[in-house]
């Protein structure tokens, strides 16, 4: 699904027929939005995306709630006014971020490379210069689909999504991240493409912070509290001699653009327990979300699994 420009191109084409326009009308409104927005300059276009997220913020109580409740549960130590500027801000960038969507997806080549900066990019290099296997542990910040498409001009890429239900947005989603050639694969696909791939050479752009439910994840402390994490990081390092470099993408302020920060790889990893490799997994992201708190996915049920069956705090 979505793995090749001929197919994008026909999905493109059938998204147009007078049957599939009425019937996603607003996805194509929303589409025809974030065409004209590509157009202006960034620093506006942020200005807009911006004042987008302020109104999520307002009318969402959902995300909004759960947002505090994670944010309470990694900051114990801020009070209750010290969060709700940190969730405002985080809509704010999530804002920001979906309206940069129509930037990534439609902006010349020549103007993304120009708003798109890597840090690191050495550790990246050196990888393959040595003929070595790389995954990118890229944690989701509001910037990781810039960060996943950008990287792929340096190196073969690939990255496992989860399909939406809307066809307007999965192609949207597919255009912006396959800018620079990479390839998403659906998530249902499961792990044996993905091993094959990192075999033959190409870069695993690796989003892992997610609760899968108590059958699939092993508990072990982010931000201090017990959380259901998959250990498949550990696993895919090992069974393609692989190293792990994180990644974190930043969404930089006003028209600046973005900067993707490739640290060195994790070093004494995998170490063959799988617990303890998820543990140092977590550790590295939780470092990364310090450095700029509001820019995580805090509307995640990231906490929804609870050790022996604990109510959800949600």
């Amino acid at each position: 699904m979505f793995e090749g420009a001929d197919q994008q191109l026909r999905y493109s084409v059938r998204l147009l027929t007078r049957e599939n326009f009425q019937k996603h009308l607003p996805s194509m409104l929303l589409l025809t939005v974030l065409w004209l927005h590509a157009q202006l300059p960034l620093a506006v276009s942020r200005w807009v995306g911006a004042a987008w997220g302020l109104l999520v913020y307002h009318v969402n109580d959902k995300r909004r709630r759960i947002a505090h409740v994670n944010l309470g549960l990694c900051f114990p130590d801020l009070s209750h006014k010290e969060r709700e500027t940190l969730v405002r801000r985080h809509f704010i960038a999530a804002g920001k971020s979906t309206f940069d969507l129509g930037f990534l997806s439609w902006a010349s080549r020549r103007r993304l490379q120009r708003k798109i900066h890597v840090t690191g990019l050495e550790y990246f290099r050196e990888q393959f210069a040595q003929g070595g296997n790389v995954i990118l542990l890229a944690p989701h910040f509001v910037g990781m689909n810039v960060g996943g498409a950008f990287l792929a001009k340096e190196h073969t890429l690939f990255s496992m999504v989860k399909a939406q239900r809307n066809e307007v947005i999965n192609w949207l989603l597919t255009r912006s991240r396959t800018r620079f050639g990479g390839r998403p694969i659906v998530r249902q696909s499961g792990l044996r493409p993905v091993i094959k791939g990192i075999r033959r050479g190409e870069t695993f752009y690796y989003l892992p912070d997610e609760d899968f439910g108590a059958k699939r994840s092993v508990f072990v402390p982010f931000f201090g509290v017990p959380t259901a994490t998959l250990p498949t990081l550990g696993r895919m390092a090992e069974l393609t001699d692989a190293v792990v470099l994180p990644c974190f993408t930043r969404l930089l302020p006003g028209g600046q653009g973005y900067e993707i920060i490739v640290q060195p790889p994790i070093s004494h990893f995998p170490s063959g327990d799988r617990i303890k490799d998820a543990a140092r997994m977590n550790q590295v992201i939780e470092a990364g979300v310090r450095q700029m708190p509001e820019q995580y996915m805090w509307t995640f049920k990231l906490f929804k699994t609870r050790p022996d069956n604990a109510p959800s705090p949600y």
